[in-house]
Order: C-alpha cells, then sequence, then structure tokens
C-alpha cells in the first residue's frame, strides 16, 4: 500500500524496496499505529503514522515528538471519499493517543492529496524541489 502512497502517478521503480523502506522497516515500535480500508474484503486503502528519530527522519520529518503520517488509496477507488475515511480516522486515533500534532511530506504536483490534507487543516511548513511538508495541529 506504501507504494500508491509515493509512486501515485507512475509505475515503482525495479531494483529493490527504495527510500519506501524507511515507513514500514520494523513495523510494530511503539507509535506505530494504521488504518485499513476495505471494499467487499479487499483492502483498498490505508493510513499510518509513525514516530521518527531525527538521526533517521523520514520525508515529513518535524521533530521527534510528532508523527509523520501517510495515506495511500489504490487508483480504482481513488476519488471515492477512501483518503477523507482513512485520514479522518487516523486523525481521531493520533488524538486519543495525545499526540498535539502530525506532519507529512506531499509530491508538489499531487493536487489531489493537498487539496485533501489542506480540507482537514494541514498547513505548508516547508518546501523543496519535489515536495511540501504539512503540519496539523490536534490540539
Amino acid at each position: 500500500m506504501l507504494h500508491h502512497a509515493y509512486y501515485w502517478k507512475e509505475r515503482a521503480p525495479s531494483g529493490g524496496p527504495g527510500p519506501v523502506q524507511l515507513y514500514v522497516k520494523a513495523w510494530g515500535r511503539p507509535g506505530d499505529t494504521a488504518v485499513i480500508a476495505l471494499l467487499d474484503g479487499f483492502p483498498v486503502g490505508a493510513a499510518w503514522f509513525r514516530l521518527f528519530e531525527s538521526e533517521a527522519a523520514g520525508y515529513g520529518f518535524i521533530d521527534e515528538q510528532t508523527p509523520e503520517l501517510a495515506v495511500a488509496v489504490v487508483p480504482s477507488a481513488r476519488g471515492l471519499g477512501v483518503g477523507s475515511s482513512l485520514l479522518a480516522a487516523l486523525l481521531e486515533r493520533a488524538r486519543a493517543d495525545g499526540y498535539t500534532a502530525l506532519s507529512l511530506a506531499v509530491d508538489r504536483h499531487n493536487e489531489g492529496a493537498i487539496g485533501l490534507y489542506r480540507q482537514f487543516g494541514f498547513v505548508q511548513v516547508q518546501e523543496d524541489t519535489d515536495s511540501l511538508t504539512l503540519r496539523l495541529e490536534l490540539t
């Protein structure tokens, strides 16, 4: 599912796990949280967050107390509200777990995802050549 988030408009390159491995390596650490969307019993989307240390930071890293999130929806289920439902469920869980903010990185050309995140209140806090870093205050 992570590949659908990272390679949102093109096929993943061959030749190994690539940079997305950072987001799933040793999954199940304290704080790792995920929700999955099913359609007719099949997974069509997922959203998750995890904490990173500064020396092993993700692309949307802000600080060690702010989990970084990702949302992925398979192409055939996009535009059906799956991403919104996943994000709402994950934000509810983050608040229940006592987090005060979440961050994420998004490809600067992924207008659909950027629009979704802004609808939920995420604001841009950083920009680079390929991506934007967004943050949401949960308090």
